[in-house]
This record gives structure tokens, C-alpha cells and sequence, in this order.
């Protein structure tokens, strides 16, 4: 080999062991890593004709070695009502409260740099006025902001699910009668990531409860008071979800190219294919329900769209995450015993997580009948009262 050739071969290895390099270290990389939180929302006015909604959010830059620019903020509402929304009009004002930069009087959202590992905030204001704002349940609020930095103008969108209305937590009880005891659900306001079951616990159970009495919780409320839901926008389904969601039934959360990226993106691709791959076999051979079991808990527990009661009907929500810390803490707080369940029309009782003082048997024969309910009741609770 000349003297050339042999240079040229190396200046290839070189520069193809140099991409290798970079597009492995681009790989690593976060990109634009901006994060928004969920903020703290206070309903500042409540007058019967005008509602004001403000929340104050940060803007955090996790990107290790960049700054991110924000230029474009914008909001959009959506409001859930018993009643009509046609006579309220919506008004929403963003001001950004940057550390080192003043507010615009004009109302104009300025080009920002968020340097490295420092944040931002802004404040959301929401004017409702009209009729009947006493019927209004619940506002969903849709912050759409543009990241602009090392992965090019990258759109994205911060979720806040805001409750307006409060049920009396002392209504009259409505107990029903089981086999394993007394049960009665308990109807609360629309639970959200700025909830935490204890408190939701201590301000409607509480008020009911006895010694001895067991409370229940939905495996999908827990979930989404950890913020564990995401819209489907935010999934980039890839080639294995794309394809292994057609052999699932269409009533499964898994049959839908984001639902199974849902579950490709918690346990990983290989073990995604490994259990569709082995169920499949033993499906062949008369055991069903195998795939659900190498694939992992979570398998069985993501709601995909349409899962839940609105507005979590266009999200797809996970599982709850640990469970029996969650059981645990409210047992500890409140002196009631308690347990995480996933329950349906079908009369199948599934116990994530619960008390180890609760009788054997007890939940399973207690909620078969799906006190709850599968459809808007709005009751994610049930308080069991066993029978003496």
C-alpha cells in the first residue's frame, strides 16, 4: 500500500472514530433542558361576576453546559363547568419577573437568556368574568412556551389543572351496604399535581371517619397528585412501539403507538420486546397474561387517552410511584388505616399497596361491586366501615 493510500486510510478511521465520538456525546447530551414547574395558583378574587386566577411559575435551566433562551410565553384556558360557558369571557395577562430585567408595561414577552443552571419566573393572571362562575369546576391551563438553544427553536407546553370549586367535606353521609361492611364514597373536588393525599385524606375523609375504618384511594388519582401523566404531544413513538401496538386488544392502553412508547420509555425497549416476544409464545401455548408480567407493573397500570374523567381524558397517566410510602404516610398522619386500589366494572380488585392491619379479604369484598365508580362520579375515595 503507497504511502498515500495508507495516510488517506487513516484520515477515515480518524474521522469516522471523531463522529463516533461527537454523535456519542450528543447523545448524552440534554439539549434544551429548560423546565417550567407547576407553579402555585391562588384564586385571588371570587366575586360572583369576576374569578382571578394567578400563578406564579419558574423557569429552571437544567442544561449543564448552556444557556437557553425563552422568547416566545403564550397561554390558553379551558374551563369545565356544570353549567353553560358561553356568557364568560377569559382574559390572560403573562409578566415575566426576570432578576435582572424589568416587566414591559406593554405587556410584550421580551427574548430572555436563561444562563446556566439559573431560572426565571413569571406570573399568570386569569380574568373570568360573566354568569355563573359558581358553576365552574375547574380551569385547565395550557402555558405554550418556545426553548431556543443547542437542540435549534424546540416548542413546549406546561400543563396546569387548576380545581375552582370545593365540596363541603361535611355533606351527609351515604353509606351502602356490602358483604365485608359499610362503604361510602366520597365525593372531592377534581384532584391535581397541587394536591397531596394526605390532605386530601384530612379534609374529606376526616371529618367521617372512626377507628377501624379503612380508606381507599384510586391508583389513578395517587398518580396524577404526583404529576405522573403526560400529554400525548410530548411521546415520540419509535419503531418498536409503532408496531408491537397492533397486537394488543384496542380497549388496552397499550394499543396505541404513545401508550406503548409510554412503557418503552419506563422499562426500556429490549425489555418491552423480550416480554411481548415470550408472551406471545406463551399465549400460543394456552397461558395468556405473561406479557404483563416480564413487562412490569406499569404494564398494567398507564391509562392511556380516555382513560380517566376529563380533563386527564387527553392525558396519558401512569401508575402511582411507591406506593406503600404513599399508603404509609396517610396511615401515619392520620391514624387511619388505608390502601391503594385499582378497581373497575368488571368486578377485578387489584391492591397496589396497603395497611398490614387491614383484615385478609376485606378490600376485595368491600369494593367488588366498584363503589366508586368507572365513569365522572368524582368519587376517588371510599371509606370501608367493616362490619363488627
Amino acid at each position: 500500500m503507497s504511502i498515500v493510500a495508507t495516510g488517506l486510510a487513516i484520515a477515515v478511521a480518524l474521522a469516522g472514530g471523531s463522529v463516533a465520538l461527537i454523535e456519542r456525546q450528543y447523545r448524552q447530551r440534554p439539549g434544551n433542558d429548560l423546565h417550567m414547574t407547576a407553579g402555585d395558583w391562588q384564586l385571588d378574587s371570587s366575586d360572583p361576576r369576576h374569578y382571578r386566577l394567578v400563578g406564579k411559575l419558574e423557569l429552571q435551566n437544567r442544561t449543564p453546559r448552556q444557556e437557553i433562551f425563552i422568547p416566545e410565553v403564550e397561554a390558553k384556558v379551558t374551563l369545565l363547568s356544570r353549567a353553560s360557558i358561553d356568557g364568560i369571557k377569559t382574559q390572560v395577562q403573562i409578566t415575566p419577573h426576570h432578576p435582572d430585567a424589568a416587566a414591559r408595561p406593554d405587556g410584550y414577552w421580551f427574548a430572555y437568556i436563561v444562563k446556566l443552571r439559573k431560572t426565571t419566573k413569571l406570573e399568570v393572571a386569569i380574568d373570568l368574568t360573566g354568569d355563573q362562575l359558581d358553576q365552574l369546576q375547574t380551569a385547565w391551563i395550557q402555558i405554550h412556551y418556545i426553548t431556543y438553544g443547542p437542540e435549534g427553536r424546540i416548542p413546549k407546553t406546561r400543563h396546569a389543572i387548576v380545581p375552582l370549586k370545593f365540596p363541603d367535606p361535611d355533606a351527609p353521609e351515604k353509606w351502602r351496604s356490602t358483604e365485608a361492611g359499610d362503604v361510602m364514597p366520597i365525593y372531592t373536588h377534581l384532584l391535581t399535581h397541587l394536591d397531596d393525599p394526605v390532605s386530601v385524606v384530612q379534609r374529606y375523609v376526616s371529618p367521617h371517619a372512626k377507628p377501624g375504618d379503612v380508606v381507599t384511594i384510586g391508583e389513578t388519582p395517587i398518580a396524577i397528585m404526583q404529576e405522573r401523566f403526560h400529554h400525548p404531544t410530548t411521546v415520540n413513538p419509535g419503531w418498536l412501539a409503532k408496531r408491537l401496538c397492533y397486537y394488543f386488544l384496542p380497549t388496552s392502553s397499550l394499543a396505541t403507538a404513545c401508550g406503548m412508547q409510554t412503557l418503552v420509555d419506563i422499562v426500556g425497549a429490549w425489555r418491552v420486546f423480550g416480554a411481548f416476544a415470550v408472551g406471545a409464545i406463551a399465549k400460543v401455548l394456552g397461558k395468556p397474561g405473561v406479557f404483563y408480567q416480564l413487562a412490569g407493573e406499569q404494564a398494567r397500570l398507564i391509562d392511556d387517552v380516555t382513560g380517566t374523567l376529563p380533563p386527564y381524558d387527553q392525558f396519558i397517566v401512569l401508575g402511582p410511584e411507591n406506593p406503600q410510602e404513599v399508603v404509609d404516610e396517610i396511615e401515619r398522619e392520620t391514624g387511619l388505616l388505608a390502601a391503594i386500589v385499582d378497581v373497575n366494572d368488571l368486578k377485578a380488585v387489584k391492591v397496589l399497596a396497603g395497611s398490614s392491619k387491614i383484615p385478609p379479604g376485606l378490600l376485595e369484598k368491600a369494593l367488588l361491586s366498584n363503589p366508586a365508580g368507572n365513569a365522572d362520579e368524582q368519587t376517588p375515595i371510599v371509606l370501608i366501615r367493616p362490619a363488627t
